[in-house]
């Protein structure tokens, strides 16, 4: 059996890639990506030299196989999405499911991600955190899943695009002005911009912009209500626990 390495990349800034990736790429026999020339771009980079294999979100299934026969066949193999950490919105949880099954090792080589980056300077609050990635483009759907999200009461990240995050801020405030986001746009890239406040007045502040760019992850805190059930449920088990 061989091995299948899960690559965390950078979601922007180069210099956050690892030691231990770097180390990856360069031992494994052949490199499986979302992107051949976005991956290309990356190895280029840091003069590392492999073949390639496209492994995108719309032929993972079929390219999962023909990786798994190459680790039948005794080669290692490394994958890495085109940003941050593979199966996190991204393509790369369907390979890693078969390639186990399939009886060959899968080892997680952990990088970057915008989720983790977004919440470790959001300033969370509570035990309980979702993460939900990219909401349905369709207004319906959108807004019916953060109805929700907003009802459970607990901090919740959310992905979106350029094009959708005015539309995405619009229904949070349509649903409920006050509840706290902090957002986060272009994460590690030279124009990072971090936004904070209500979600009326974020989604004012994008929404008076003339040009919104970048790729965006959106933190929704939770409501007080939840944060105070999740810690008193907290204190009821510890002492519950104490009196025995």
């Amino acid at each position: 059996m061989s091995t299948l390495y899960i690559v965390g990349t950078p979601i922007g800034n180069l210099g956050d890639i690892t030691f231990r990736a770097l180390e990856t790429f360069k031992t494994a026999d052949v490199i499986a990506c979302e992107d051949t020339r976005h991956t290309l771009q990356l190895l280029t980079h840091f003069e590392i030299r492999k073949p390639l294999v496209s492994c995108r979100a719309q032929n993972e299934a079929a390219a999962s196989q023909k990786i798994i026969r190459l680790l039948d066949d005794g080669q290692t193999v490394a994958y890495a999405s085109d940003a941050g950490t593979p199966g996190i919105s991204d393509p790369g949880a369907v390979l890693a499911g078969l390639a186990r099954e399939a009886g060959h090792t899968v080892v997680p080589i952990p990088g970057a991600s915008a989720f983790a980056s977004l919440v470790s300077v959001a300033g969370a609050g509570g035990k309980t955190l979702v993460f939900e990635g990219f909401l349905s483009p369709k207004p319906g759907r959108r807004r019916s899943r953060l109805r929700e999200l907003l009802g459970l009461g607990y901090a919740f990240v959310l992905y979106e695009s350029p094009f959708r995050i005015v539309k995405l801020l619009t229904d949070i405030a349509d649903i409920e002005k006050e509840r706290r986001v902090v957002v986060g746009r272009e994460l590690t890239k030279l124009h990072e911009e971090i936004v904070e406040g209500s979600a009326e007045t974020v989604r004012d502040d994008f929404a008076g912009r003339s040009k919104v760019l970048g790729e965006f992850a959106v933190f929704v805190a939770g409501n007080k209500n939840a944060q105070f059930l999740e810690e008193n449920t907290d204190n009821m088990v510890e002492a519950g626990q104490n009196d025995d």
